[in-house]
């Protein structure tokens, strides 16, 4: 073996073990700071909760399509709220594998690899992603507009082969999966938060445009990571964890709160 080719093979070993090295390279694909630590962090429970517009699915296509590329027979499943959606990052995983030249086959919903690795979109209906075994990776694509029931039915999938999720979303309010794993889910959980002010990609003229066009808890929630109370919520979430604490019924909520409700 010559040295320049024992040096080939050492760089391909290498950016193989380095997701960034590897989108860089292979990909064109140049992330961010933020985007480069979900893509090196190699954390098997991962919750990204980050702006709109910065990124996310294009940083988790690219790193479904490095696992489905350098791991030999993997799996990776993408589930949205949507077949659409799923379908949307199927394709963008396939723009990926065409800028590195890898060849594949499939088609919207699904791409297969040389080396026996699959990449597939799933709907957002409980009772049509069963039956799918020892996944690679799982990646639930705007997670806190999924339902609590898909992500029920997806966890056990991962008992056997001990594959990797990751669950990314702007924030929809104090409820469901997505909200209880970040604020509750324990240690287990590598956190990301990305807010709009990280993305030097959105500027401050846009964010102070769209602050002014929405209502503030829309805007914190859409842009600031913020898990604000729903609109229709009677009640924000804080004041019922205050009455909680202080012995009080709704009737008494009410009477407190009747000068900061508008």
């Amino acid at each position: 073996m010559t040295r320049q080719l024992m040096q080939e093979q050492m760089r391909a070993s290498a950016e193989r073990m380095d997701a960034v090295r590897f989108v860089q390279s292979r990909f064109g694909f140049e992330p961010d700071a933020q985007q480069s630590k979900v893509l090196r962090c190699g954390a098997s429970r991962l919750l990204l909760c980050c702006s709109r517009q910065w990124g996310k699915s294009s940083t988790a296509a690219a790193l479904a399509a490095h696992r489905a590329m350098t791991t030999r027979e993997s799996l990776v499943l993408c589930v949205s709220p949507t077949l659409r959606q799923s379908a949307e990052f199927v394709r963008k995983v396939c723009g990926f594998l065409q800028a590195a030249d890898e060849k594949f086959s499939g088609g919207r919903l699904a791409v297969y690899l040389p080396n026996g690795s699959r990449v597939m979109a799933l709907p957002g209906q409980e009772a049509n992603v069963r039956g799918f075994s020892a996944p690679s990776l799982i990646v639930i694509d705007e997670a806190a507009r999924v339902a609590d029931s898909l992500y029920q039915a997806m966890r056990p999938m991962l008992v056997v082969g001990r594959g990797d999720l990751a669950l990314l979303s702007t924030p929809f309010g104090e409820r469901g999966f997505f909200w209880k794993e970040w604020v509750s889910g324990g240690e287990r959980w590598t956190r990301i938060e990305v807010r709009a002010t990280d993305c030097a990609r959105i500027s401050a003229e846009v964010l102070e445009e769209e602050r002014e066009s929405q209502s503030a808890e829309w805007f914190a929630q859409e842009y600031f990571c913020s898990f604000v109370g729903l609109e229709n919520q009677a009640f924000q979430t804080e004041w019922l964890e205050a009455a909680r604490q202080e012995g009080l019924g709704v009737a008494g909520l009410s009477f407190e709160l009747k000068g900061r409700i508008r």
